[in-house]
């Protein structure tokens, strides 16, 4: 509702905070003349309103015109020169602008700014075209806290990962996927879900004296509306139709940019990001170096560092590290996606209408890969690496098999298909170029959170383990139906389960498929090639195993494990579970031991907790080296010290084999494309080939593994030569 309120312009006071004015002084006579000849005009007729800076020569009254000021106004140094950002270049000095209660820095350009109130900017600023600058005195920029006076209604939440807010969580500026993620995924704690609150409020005074700020070296132009906006140093925001309670974290390092249409309201907005062509985000927290461009709606949701997205619409999601997601016809919703994943066009993947309220939920761990116009039925549940082939699944999935490739049933009424070790078996290339790819896309400058890459890691081999006992107990449940006589004598659940073992490492190329009832629900799954995966996945525990051994000794200088060597890594702490917390892998016992923390008041505020995770990070090498002992051991059901030499040949020998393997998968996965029929005949010859798609031999990636498997499987030869007796 418009209201009017009269007032007598010749009894206005205004307030000026006191520490805005040192180093300040009032204008003089011929300055007030000077700038009223140039068609200024104030609310105050006496000018003392107007402050500026008290060096000698530091403000020329000549550079502001056309210009209306109310409220206090204090500059900094006004003296002629031309601040330059690329191709615009524009004179210091304030023109055709209506300024009121703000605080000006060195060396800025105001120009056709139709109403600035209550703003306060650093030095080099450029505010050029703009409608709307103005903030509110109770402003919180994107943070889900509140000020005086304010009812609970009015604090800004995000539902993440789920539609009906059951797991909703409060923005704050320097918020990580991984602190979304422990909010919003232990919800049975509610004295953790106190604290959470509370570490959120830590330090808000609640007082309403809140002023928008542009930081040094930013650039505001031709933008409609921006309102309890906090702006970034070197941020760069052009052609913006509405920015409206939101934070802009830019620097120097990493400048943040907002491109044109692009309306973005209650958020944060992470460094180095870049918002284009009408894009909209409300209720969002975005990381370090994201894109989101082309329209892409961004809605409730949490995205993690060095993702992109465009085209797309994304809902309540929470979604870690390395995302890509491109296609107009796709969307994600009420999701947790756990990074290094990819959603292909026309996937629609969403909890709308799946049952009598729109509460389901996604829950996919990193490497999520669903196919074009894939669809899903929530609630639906991923191992890390789920490849899922186009189609759609008209039921709940539960898939427990990492690297695995899922495909949708011939039939409405039948099993899902699922390769387990997939990506091992037909798409090394792939899978091993993950790591060094995603470690090329982290243009973090400064990396508030180690974010794990590398396809080996703790968190994917305790899913392996756990996916080769499934398949052993599968084989069991296999072999008894069919009679196999090699159950004659396995009368015990130990002996049954020992036999299907033995069974599986004495047939690696058996041609069976054993069925899984919780993969899918109603029809269950069908899990082909189990003997193979079975074989492979072992592989590569034991490469995860070997390969951990072999950094451990570099780090500590030692060409071998030793007794002694092995000893001291027994004396680690033994963490079997993991989870991957905002890209981090981090022990579950740690996590716990965190909440204790907070819960005991140890831990008093998000930054603490970011310190927590860099103490884990600290740690990391040291929990996987214990924890790569613990999975040899496990395999082979013994301690390393009652190896025996043959075991530890046939360990070297598997694990040698299987680096070559990845090599020369990786290589011929790549070969392929150079030699396929059908990808080569839309070139007139090999030389327009290789123009256009370049050389398998100047492949970087490849040239660098081949280098690599080289010196690894050196470094295999010996790594168990102290150990021998």
């Amino acid at each position: 509702m418009v209201q009017v309120e009269y007032y007598n312009r010749k009894e206005v006071h205004f307030s000026v905070p006191q520490e805005l004015l040192k180093g300040k002084r009032h204008l003089t006579p011929e300055e007030i003349d000077i700038l009223k000849r140039n068609l200024n005009h104030n609310e105050d007729d006496s000018w003392d309103n107007f402050y500026v800076d008290a060096s000698p020569d530091c403000f020329d009254p000549e550079l502001i015109h056309l210009s209306f000021f109310t409220g206090f106004v204090v500059l900094g140094k006004f003296k002629a020169a031309t601040v330059t950002y690329n191709d615009l270049h524009l004179t210091v000095g304030i023109i055709r602008s209506r300024l009121s209660n703000v605080v000006i820095g060195d060396d800025c350009v105001i120009r056709n700014v139709s109403y600035m109130d209550n703003y306060r900017t650093g030095n080099r600023v450029i505010l050029f075209n703009i409608q709307e600058l103005c903030c509110t005195n109770h402003s919180k920029f994107g943070n889900g806290i509140l000020k005086d006076g304010e009812p609970e209604a009015h604090r800004v939440w995000i539902g993440v990962a789920n539609e009906n807010d059951g797991r909703r969580i409060l923005p704050f500026e320097n918020m990580l996927p991984a602190d979304a993620y422990i909010w919003s995924h232990y919800r049975d704690d509610q004295e953790l879900l106190d604290r959470f609150f509370e570490m959120t409020e830590y330090g808000n005074d609640k007082k309403r004296n809140t002023f928008g700020f542009i930081d040094d070296c930013a650039v505001v132009k031709n933008c409609n509306i921006i309102k309890d906006t906090k702006v970034g140093k070197s941020a760069y925001i052009k052609g913006a139709f509405k920015l409206k309670n939101i934070t802009v974290l830019s620097s120097e390092e990493e400048p943040s940019q907002i491109g044109e249409g692009v309306e973005l309201i209650n958020g944060i907005l992470g460094y180095a990001s870049r918002v284009f062509y009408q894009s909209i985000g409300v209720r969002f927290v975005i990381g370090r170096n994201c894109q989101v461009k082309y329209g892409a709606r961004v809605l409730n949701s949490v995205l993690g560092d060095n993702s992109t997205v465009s085209c797309c619409e994304i809902l309540n999601n929470l979604i870690f590290p390395f995302h890509e997601q491109h296609h107009n016809s796709s969307f994600l919703i009420a999701t947790t996606v756990q990074g290094q994943s990819n959603i292909a066009s026309g996937a629609t993947i969403g909890s709308n209408h799946n049952s009598r309220s729109p509460d389901g939920e996604l829950f996919a761990k990193r490497g999520f890969w669903p196919g074009l116009c894939s669809d899903f039925k929530h609630n639906s549940r991923f191992a890390s690496f789920a490849l899922v082939s186009k189609g759609s699944y008209p039921y709940e999935m539960d898939i427990p098999y990492p690297f695995a490739l899922v495909s949708p049933a011939k039939q409405e009424d039948n099993a899902i298909s699922i390769v387990p070790a997939w990506w091992f078996m037909y798409d090394m290339f792939a899978i091993t170029r993950n790591k060094s790819k995603f470690t090329k896309r982290d243009k973090r400058v400064i990396k508030k959170q180690f974010i794990e890459t590398d396809p080996f890691a703790p968190d994917t081999m305790q899913e392996t383990l756990e996916a080769l006992d499934r398949i052993i107990k599968l084989t069991a449940q296999y072999l008894l139906e069919e009679k196999n006589e090699i159950m004659d004598f396995a009368n015990t659940d130990e002996k049954i389960y020992q036999s299907a073992k033995n069974y599986l490492h004495q047939n690696p190329d058996a041609d069976f498929t054993l069925f899984d009832s919780l993969c899918q629900k109603k029809y269950g799954a069908q899990i082909n090639k189990p003997a193979q995966a079975y074989k492979m996945y072992r592989k590569i525990i034991k490469y995860y195993a070997i390969c951990t051994f072999i950094n451990f000794c570099k780090a500590l200088n030692q060409d071998y494990l030793t007794i002694d060597l092995l000893t001291r890594i027994r004396k680690l702490p033994l963490y079997t579970e993991w989870e991957n917390v905002g890209g981090q892998i981090i022990p579950t016992e740690k996590v716990k031991e965190l909440f204790e923390l907070i819960k005991a008041r140890k831990i008093n505020t998000w930054e603490e907790v970011h310190d927590f995770y860099k103490y884990c990070e600290c740690a990391y090498d040291e929990y996987k080296t214990r924890h790569a002992l613990y999975l040899l051991e496990k395999l082979y059901s013994r301690p390393v010290e009652d190896f025996s030499i043959d075991l530890f040949r046939n360990i070297t020998d598997d694990v040698s084999v299987c680096a070559y393997d990845i090599y020369n998968a990786a290589f011929q996965s790549r070969q392929k494309d150079y030699t396929d029929y059908y990808r080569n005949m839309t070139f007139r010859n090999k030389k327009e080939m290789e123009s256009v798609i370049g050389s398998i031999n100047d492949n970087d990636f490849l040239k660098n593994l081949r280098k690599e498997t080289v010196q690894f499987t050196n470094d295999i030869t010996t790594i168990f030569q102290g150990l021998i007796k």
